[in-house]
Parts: C-alpha cells; structure tokens; sequence
C-alpha cells in the first residue's frame, strides 16, 4: 500500500468534504501540520469542526481556516492567542465545545482505540458537565465523556518510514499522537523520511497501522511567545 505522497493537496485528494470532522495535532505553535492545514484552506471545504487544542494564531495555524470563515466550530481546550478565534466565539459566528486538555487527549486517544465513552472527575460541578451523564463511584461522582472519532487526522511528526511508523521529537508530540489514533483516515507531514526499518522499534512513538498518508516538507518553526531580557553590563 503506498502511503508517500508528493504534496499535502496530493495526500488530500479525495479526503475532504464540507461539515466533517477533523481531529489536528498541535499545542500553540509547537507540533501544528502547517502544510496540509494550507491545502485545507486551498481546497475550499467549509463548514469544518475541528478538534484540536488551540487554533493556533491569527495567521497561522488552523488560525488560517478561521480568517476565510471555513470553520464552524472548534473542540478545544485554549482561545488564547488568537484574536480572530476569540472575535468570532464572543459575536457568536463560531461554536466552541470546551474541553479540558487532559479529557480532550483523552477523547482522542479512546476513540482511536475503539473506547466509546468513559467517566471522569475532570470538570464536575462546572459549565463543563452540563448535559453530561454523572455517576458515582466510591462516594466520587464523575462525568460521562465520549471519545471522539475524527473524518480525517491531520498531524506533524519528526520522522517517518514509507510504512508510516512515526517519530516525534521532544514536546512537539503533544496531541499528535491521540490525534492521529482517532481519524478513520490518518494523514501525517513529516520533515524526514527514512528507509524502512532505519527506525529503532523501542523508539517509534506510533505504529505506522494508524497512518495513511505521509508527505514530507520543509516548515517554518515559529516562536510563540518570545521573552528576552537586556544583557548587563560587566
């Protein structure tokens, strides 16, 4: 089966559809798949939910998405930092499903492994449980949350072999790995890819079973927030 592709509108092709579901890496600026975030905004599909813990900044990111109106609602854990992501949620032209970061990883990782719901502390007796299942256990009552299983994953990875084996380097990781677990369709842009079997088994963070599609390319590393200080004088 191949899975190397030449280019993120390649990878794409034949994937995307209006009103679908997709599940993005990304934490800030750190991890994002900037490329097949453009091809999203390139192809013209519109009215997309995307999960994904932030939308990234006003240019940048799934920020882009936001600034040609093609996303309708976002299940994120973070508004921060991005301007148009907070204008369009207070004048209420965006949905926005709030998600703690650790049930949202959750989410993901229990959809990718077939896990339909499960419960949790994490946001009892707050806006977030309203609607939600409780039950107690041992005197503690917790909530009932789904796990989410995405149209399309789109994630970042450091490395990759033609059969999709992935790694990741250091905390650009994040939400890459539950995100790619929980797509029916798995597309992953990576800045190398190596021959299959370079990769030390103990060191691939995810098996090449939950990727479909592989593009590499170069990407641009951006500092989200950057805190310099004057240098004294001897």
């Amino acid at each position: 089966m191949k899975k190397v592709y030449g280019s993120a509108a390649e990878a794409l092709d034949g994937l995307l559809t209006d009103d679908m579901l997709i599940a993005a890496g990304g934490f800030g600026l750190c991890g994002i798949p900037e490329l097949l975030l453009g091809a999203i905004k390139d192809s013209g599909v519109k009215g997309l939910t995307f999960a994904s813990n932030n939308a990234g900044v006003d240019d940048f990111g799934i920020g882009i998405l936001l600034q040609t109106k093609q996303v309708k609602k976002m299940i994120s854990s973070y508004v921060g930092e991005n301007a148009e992501f907070m204008r369009q949620y207070l004048a209420g032209e965006l949905e926005v499903e709030f998600n703690p970061q650790g049930t949202l990883a959750e989410r993901m990782r229990a959809g990718g492994c077939g896990i339909p719901g499960f419960y949790t502390k994490t946001g009892v007796g707050t806006q977030i449980a309203e609607g939600k299942e409780h039950k107690d256990f041992d005197g503690q009552t917790y909530i009932m949350e789904r796990g989410i299983v995405a149209d399309l994953a789109i994630v970042k990875a450091w490395k990759a072999d033609a059969t999709g084996n992935l790694v990741f380097r250091k905390t650009a990781r994040n939400f890459n790995p539950p995100a790619a677990m929980c797509g029916k369709v798995c597309v992953v842009e990576v800045e190398e890819i190596v021959p299959t079997g370079s990769l030390e088994p103990d060191s691939i963070h995810l098996p090449g079973v939950y990727v479909h599609r592989i593009i590499q390319g170069e990407h641009e590393k951006r500092i989200e927030q950057r805190t310099t200080r004057k240098k004294e004088s001897a």
